[in-house]
């Protein structure tokens, strides 16, 4: 894994840390849960996927660059 790639993980783990709370906003995959679903992160692995324990039982993967999530109390940003 090159540096930056490497940073850019850290600074994933550093934003959603094991045990977080995220929010759904968007995920571009047909077996998503509903926008707004919520989840508790599980993992951020090598490469950046964040792994969430979603509330529907799923434990779909998001994809940043891809898919979007939030924190419950933090804005949605504009794309």
């Amino acid at each position: 894994m090159d540096e930056m790639n490497r940073k850019r993980v850290e600074v994933l783990r550093k934003q959603y840390p094991i045990g977080c709370t995220i929010e759904l906003v968007s995920m571009d995959d047909e077996h998503a849960p509903s926008k707004g679903t919520k989840g508790k992160v599980i993992h951020v692995d090598d490469i950046g996927t964040i792994h969430v324990a979603w509330e529907t039982g799923s434990t779909l993967g998001v994809v940043p660059g891809v898919d979007m999530v939030r924190k419950p109390n933090e804005e949605i940003p504009i794309k």
